[in-house]
C-alpha cells in the first residue's frame, strides 16, 4: 500500500499492489480496465488466448474487495472488452459478478470498450461519478480543472534496477490527477513517457510501479524510454 499525493482536501487515498485505488474515509474502491472477456473475444478469431481472464481477474478483484471491505465500487469503464462481452460469461462467472454488485453499491462507469454498461448483472451505470470534488471517469480529461481519477491509458513504466530493465505496469499521479493501471489479466500497457500519458502531465509526476508486496515509486527522470 501506499497513499498518493493529489491534493488538500483530497489526501489519503491509497494505491494497492492489486492496482486499486482506496479512498477508505469514503469507504470506496475503485479499479479500470477490467477488460472481461478479452480472451474469448480473440479465440473467437482465431488466436490461441487461453479464454480465462475473466475467472482470473475476478479472482484477483474478490480478494481485494475482502482486504478493504469497501461500500462502495466504482469500475472506470472497459470493465468488458467489447459490446457482447457480457453475454459470453460463463453462468459461473456471471453469477459471481452478480454477488459482488449485490454486495456492494456498484457503478460501472462506461467505457470506449463497453459505451453502454451491462444491465443484467446489477449495480448501477453512469458516464462519470462525482464525490467531494473528486470526478473519477474512464477518459481523462486534459483540460479537467478539478481533481480527476481515470483510467483507459493503462499506464505502464520502465526503470533500471539493479542492472536490469524492469517493467510493470503502475499509478501516475500528481496533486491533481491519478490514472489507475489496467486491473485485467490480459490487458497490456503504454509507456508513462508516451504523450498520450504525460501531455496530462506537464509539470511533474511519480510512478507507483506494482510490485509483488509493495509499491516502488520512481520519479519522472529515473524513467525509461522503449517499454512496452
Amino acid at each position: 500500500m501506499q497513499s498518493l499525493p493529489l491534493g488538500t482536501p483530497h489526501e489519503g487515498l491509497v494505491a494497492d499492489c492489486s492496482g486499486a485505488l482506496i479512498w477508505p474515509s469514503e469507504k470506496l474502491l475503485v479499479i479500470a480496465d477490467l477488460h472481461l472477456e478479452k480472451g474469448s473475444f480473440f479465440a473467437r478469431r482465431g488466436s490461441a488466448i487461453p479464454p480465462y481472464d475473466s475467472r482470473a481477474s475476478l479472482d484477483r478483484l474478490t480478494s481485494v474487495l475482502r482486504r478493504w471491505s469497501p461500500d462502495r465500487v466504482i469500475s472506470l469503464g472497459d470493465s468488458f472488452h467489447d459490446p457482447e462481452g457480457c453475454e459470453r460469461l460463463s453462468p459461473e462467472v456471471r453469477e459471481e459478478i452478480r454477488t459482488l454488485t449485490s454486495s456492494h453499491d456498484w457503478i460501472w462507469v462506461s467505457g470506449n470498450h463497453d459505451p453502454s454498461p451491462p444491465q443484467d448483472l446489477g449495480g448501477a451505470s453512469a458516464s462519470e461519478v462525482a464525490i467531494k470534488g473528486v470526478v473519477f471517469r474512464h477518459l481523462p480529461n486534459e483540460r479537467c480543472e478539478q481533481a480527476e481519477i481515470a483510467g483507459h491509458l493503462h499506464p505502464k513504466a520502465s526503470v533500471s534496477a539493479r542492472g536490469r530493465r524492469v517493467s510493470r505496469p503502475c499509478f501516475v499521479s500528481d496533486h491533481r490527477r491519478v490514472l489507475l493501471p489496467a486491473f485485467g489479466a490480459y490487458t497490456g500497457g503504454l509507456n508513462v513517457l508516451n504523450p498520450a500519458v504525460s501531455a496530462l502531465f506537464p509539470d511533474d509526476y511519480r510512478a507507483y510501479l506494482l510490485g509483488d508486496d509493495r509499491l516502488h515509486m520512481v520519479a519522472r527522470r529515473q524513467i525509461e524510454r522503449s517499454a512496452s
